[in-house]
């Protein structure tokens, strides 16, 4: 068994002898190259437009980069494994110079657009965000090049619910399963007994409840274990400490609500505002996540969970005071891999099969072999 610890936090097989086994031994691309730039561009023209119609949100343009002094970018987890790629840039002879990162994710950068553009409660933004995460290890399904759909929504106070977050995702499914019906008219050969369509509806589900289903396992088995009994699902309560002492994930502490007390629909307490969308992926075998959302902390619960973290001195930067000080609006938001997204709608086995980026010479062959063409 793998160990819990070592589980909550880094994504990624980890291993290139055990990628090798895990890749799809009968794999063929039920599209051409051709066809699938094609399908790619109808699915993304597809899920932008009816994102922005299905949650009332505009597109905007988002940054590739930021000021560090800023506390805008993304730490993607609250554990230091993951980060940004940063440079110096020596403006003006070095007088009035900027140290800057390249994005992990919008997640913060987001919510404090909703403020510069005015957003009122409702409305909300879209991004087609590009960013570098360099610490993935670089597999089947984690890239150094990162595409998402970055939306942010502002809210109100009594929308910060269950309820209101278990309808905002299944208007995001709706749309996801949309573009799958989209695209399968395009190209009739993507719909297929041997690789089921997504279903309907999601399952949603605690995280606490699912430790209680697979106590032993640690969180990516029971991940997976999940999606074979149910092949969509929502996992919601993802960074409060669970009953074995381990949260199910080490969520950043500083944009996602996951300490906030909630109550499950059978009476029971539980914690957090936010989740992910998870899948069964029947092309590579196992689990495949699509997005991360959630209600984001409020001035009280950035406090509670920077100060569980570890990272109270976070609170001196402008996006932290943004939210101290409620100059920023309340809001929900979240990342919506795109490429995780049409590997699933196309049904394809690599990401590099719809999206350029570096990859290692040991990767490329071992899918070449397996007749999996990633793109370079």
């Amino acid at each position: 068994m793998t160990d819990k610890k070592a589980d909550l936090a880094g994504p990624g097989i980890g291993d290139y002898a055990e990628l090798e086994k895990i890749l799809p031994q009968d794999y063929n691309s039920l599209l051409s190259p051709k066809e699938t730039q094609n399908a790619l561009f109808a699915a993304k023209d597809y899920i932008e437009e009816n994102l922005c119609k299905s949650l009332n949100l505009i597109r905007v343009a988002v940054p590739l980069i930021v000021d560090v002094a800023t506390g805008v970018n993304d730490l993607l987890d609250r554990d230091g494994s993951r980060t940004p790629v940063q440079f110096h840039i020596s403006n003006d002879y070095d007088k009035n110079p900027i140290d800057a990162q390249v994005v992990q994710a919008a997640t913060k950068w987001k919510r404090m657009a909703l403020k510069q553009l005015d957003m009122t409660v409702g409305e909300g933004l879209l991004t087609d965000m590009k960013a570098v995460r360099k610490d993935y290890f670089l597999d089947h399904d984690h890239s150094a090049y990162v595409d998402q759909w970055d939306w942010e929504l502002v809210m109100t106070e009594d929308q910060r619910n269950l309820q209101f977050l278990k309808g905002v995702v299944e208007k995001i499914w709706e749309v996801l399963k949309g573009a799958e019906t989209h695209v399968q008219n395009l190209y009739p050969q993507l719909k297929t007994d041997k690789y089921p369509d997504l279903p309907d509806k999601l399952k949603f589900i605690h995280a606490e409840d699912i430790l209680d289903m697979y106590p032993d396992l640690p969180r990516k088995q029971r991940e997976t274990r999940l999606v074979q009994e149910y092949p969509a699902v929502f996992i919601y309560g993802i960074g409060w400490p669970l009953k074995d002492g381990y949260p199910h994930e080490m969520r950043a502490a500083d944009y996602d609500d996951w300490v906030v007390e909630t109550t499950s629909e059978d009476g029971r307490p539980m914690h957090g505002l936010n989740g992910d969308i998870l899948l069964w992926n029947p092309v590579t075998r196992r689990r495949h996540e699509l997005t991360s959302m959630g209600v984001r902390v409020t001035a009280e619960t950035l406090r509670k969970q920077l100060e569980m973290a570890g990272q109270l001195d976070f609170l001196k930067m402008p996006y932290h005071q943004a939210i101290v000080n409620d100059h920023i609006p309340l809001s929900i938001g979240g990342g919506i891999g795109q490429s995780r997204t049409f590997m699933s709608l196309l049904k394809k086995a690599h990401l590099g099969e719809v999206s350029v980026s570096v990859w290692p010479k040991i990767l490329k062959d071992m899918c070449a072999k397996k007749n999996i063409h990633v793109l370079d």
